[in-house]
């Protein structure tokens, strides 16, 4: 298994400390290959007669997969627990259904415990841990040989500490033992460069019956009207446009990369179903969905790493760990706004595959959090990004009428163009019933303005 230069200066730094403490924290952007360092180490201090066993933890049954096969074929053991085994990996679901005798085996033994995307565990103390980080805190902190944590995200969304992590002052961050950043990562070609285009509209109208507004942006409409972020993700002229921009940069990195694939990360179960309808009717696209809900989740996400399928509709299912390397373009259609989800889906397109055309794209709505967070990306390198503004190509005498289904839009050969009076009415939950269930506000939304597209062109003077 060869190693990559951040990968090898990893192991030694963990193997030096690992002299003098039991903890190392590793950050490296997601795609760089933190896996395949921790299998590595791990068979160092088996080498070297330091441990007896490799214990891992992680957020889910498709990372487990993966985790699973890389330390079984690095080790060259089985690594699913059973005899003969020379560890096994487990989610933090099953973290608590884990018995004494379980965990009898870091007493009696020495062990490596190594808990990947360790932002999920909470608490320094007991009295501030969450289910999962309680377990780190009762049955692994103090007994475990080593402990070995993993993150593209060192932090949480919350600002609650992290477990087992020390802190630096003044500033109060997790103090990580390595870290391997993602302009590191793009100028080694470990891993893609990205481009974040954010999607805008200059003219919003909106009408509840009583009075008309416009709005000159989306976040002036999200932030001056009750109009919610998630009914903006339902309205299926937005959500068209938004999928055309992704299915036409697909296409064009396809005829390079004829395997190269796309993500849509969906709001609900229905709101996926929908997506993908749209995909497969309007843009005549292959595409497949996952759902925790759906029946061998992990086969699907298998078979379409494997194959060419064009895209894959995913409802948080493929938002940090899973390893899809052929995925280089992403539609962000999540209703959740956190700055480690959207980094942890933007690290889902970054992974660098052997195909010429090594591109990675996101799109996603200029909401005034996701606008944020993009742009915080590209001040972590502030003399590299170039942001550019354009207006975008787009369909007009488009008529929606409300509550239908999606109808045919007309081209026009004018760059610079705007919608026609566009209304549609979106469907609204009620408090008690809106699990799953897409909300509706009692308004016309008219798109009267041309989109425009911001793109955060990250790491373009760096690289050229």
């Amino acid at each position: 298994m060869k190693l990559r230069h951040w990968q090898q200066d990893c192991v030694k730094k963990a193997l030096e400390l690992y002299q003098s403490q039991s903890h190392f924290m590793c950050l490296a952007t997601p795609g760089a290959g933190k896996t395949v360092m921790a299998a590595e180490l791990s068979a160092r201090l088996i080498e070297q007669g330091s441990i007896d066993f490799v214990l891992c933890f992680s957020p889910s049954s498709e990372v487990n997969e993966s985790i699973r096969s890389t330390f079984s074929r690095r080790l060259k053991k089985r690594f699913d627990g059973l005899i003969g085994a020379i560890g096994s990996v487990y989610t933090y679901q099953s973290m608590p259904s884990l018995t004494a005798d379980f965990w009898q085996l870091l007493n009696s033994h020495n062990v490596l415990v190594i808990m990947d995307e360790v932002h999920h565990l909470k608490g320094v103390e007991l009295n501030d841990a969450n289910a999962w980080g309680e377990e780190v805190l009762l049955n692994i902190q103090n007994k475990a040989r080593y402990t070995l944590a993993l993150s593209g995200t060192p932090w949480r969304s919350d600002s609650a500490p992290i477990v087992l992590s020390r802190f630096t002052e003044p500033d109060n961050t997790v103090h990580c033992d390595f870290i391997y950043g993602l302009r590191k990562a793009i100028a080694e070609g470990v891993c893609r460069q990205p481009h974040i285009t954010l999607i805008d509209n200059e003219e919003i109208k909106l009408d509840n019956n009583e009075k008309s507004e416009t709005f000159t942006s989306i976040a002036a409409l999200l932030e001056g009207s009750s109009y919610s972020y998630r009914s903006l993700l339902n309205n299926q002229q937005v959500t068209h446009y938004l999928l055309k921009q992704g299915v036409s940069k697909l296409e064009d990195i396809r005829k390079s990369n004829p395997l190269a694939g796309g993500l849509i990360v969906a709001t609900s179960i229905k709101h996926a179903k929908k997506l993908h309808q749209m995909l497969i009717a309007n843009f005549q696209q292959t595409a497949c969905i996952v759902t925790s809900k759906f029946k061998n989740p992990s086969g699907t996400i298998k078979t379409f790493r494997e194959n060419d399928t064009q895209w894959i509709v995913s409802v948080g299912m493929i938002s940090e760990g899973t390893d899809i390397p052929r995925l280089q373009v992403c539609c962000h259609l999540s209703s959740i706004k956190t700055e480690m989800h959207y980094r942890q889906v933007l690290g889902r397109i970054l992974r660098v595959t052997s195909g010429k055309e090594q591109q990675a794209w996101l799109f996603t709505l200029a909401e005034a959090n996701l606008s944020e967070f993009a742009h915080r990306i590209g001040q972590d390198l502030p003399e590299m990004p170039v942001i550019t503004s354009q207006k975008a190509r787009l369909p007009i005498n488009l008529a929606l009428a409300n509550n239908s289904n999606y109808v045919e839009v007309e081209q026009d050969e004018d760059e610079n163009l705007k919608f026609s009076s566009l209304s549609l009415s979106i469907e609204q939950s009620t408090a008690s019933n809106k699990s799953n269930i897409e909300e509706e506000n009692d308004y016309n939304l008219a798109l009267l303005g041309g989109y425009k597209e911001q793109i955060v062109r990250m790491f373009d003077a760096y690289l050229h």
